[in-house]
């Protein structure tokens, strides 16, 4: 499976003669906890998710829709979901003769720390945290397979990095701090675009144990 991570009052005084000073961005989210970052999201074909050499095994509950399987399917798409604590990975398949579209604009992630975020996926980067992405057209009868991450918790990769790196904070650190986040909860709704109209699915999960390895 793959991994990833994220890092982030005083006086106020009036503005400069020259005119009200101009907006700075908004500030990264502060990751969950620790210092892990990782690249992209590599997913393990193991049954176990999370980092092989890990502290702790995580287990995971698919809450919404309630799904033992981490399913869910109507007339229209089908999806599979493999939570981990990297990312969120799922497969979706078209069940129709006619394409539908992945807007990722409109979509949102729900954090373990109840924040919400626009979303990343696999070709999203650092400088595109504040951007438009582009759709993804999922073709008839045919499926798609991606991860998800809140883009907040993109890392800026520094000025020697290559394009295709993606380093990021992970949705749930896999160090010592890991067992105070059992109970926690996250998900996503994914926004698609079925027959020119737009629908959300929402998916939510629970971390359902963390145990020692």
């Amino acid at each position: 499976m793959p991994a990833a991570l994220l890092a982030i009052a005083g006086c106020s005084a009036g503005p400069p003669a020259g005119g009200a000073a101009p907006p700075s961005p908004p500030p990264a989210a502060p990751p969950p906890s620790g210092e892990q970052v990782v690249s992209g999201a590599p997913d393990t074909a193991g049954s176990v998710p999370g980092s092989p050499g890990a502290m702790y095994v995580f287990r995971f509950r698919q809450t919404e829709p309630g799904s033992s399987a981490f399913n869910y399917r109507d007339r229209d798409l089908s999806f599979y979901f493999r939570p981990s604590p990297t990312a969120l990975y799922f497969r979706v398949e078209n069940l129709q003769g006619r394409p539908v579209v992945i807007d990722w604009d409109d979509s949102r992630f729900f954090d373990v720390n109840d924040r919400t975020y626009k979303v990343a996926h696999s070709t999203t980067r650092w400088r595109d945290r504040y951007s438009p992405l582009a759709t993804t057209q999922v073709a008839p009868h045919l499926e798609y397979g991606d991860f998800v991450f809140p883009v907040d918790y993109l890392l800026d990769p520094g000025a020697n990095a290559g394009a295709d790196e993606q380093p990021h904070l992970p949705l749930i650190p896999e160090d010592s701090s890991a067992p105070t986040y059992s109970g926690r909860s996250f998900g996503v709704d994914l926004v698609f675009m079925v027959e020119d109209r737009q629908r959300t699915y929402s998916f939510r999960y629970q971390v359902a144990s963390v145990i020692p390895r």
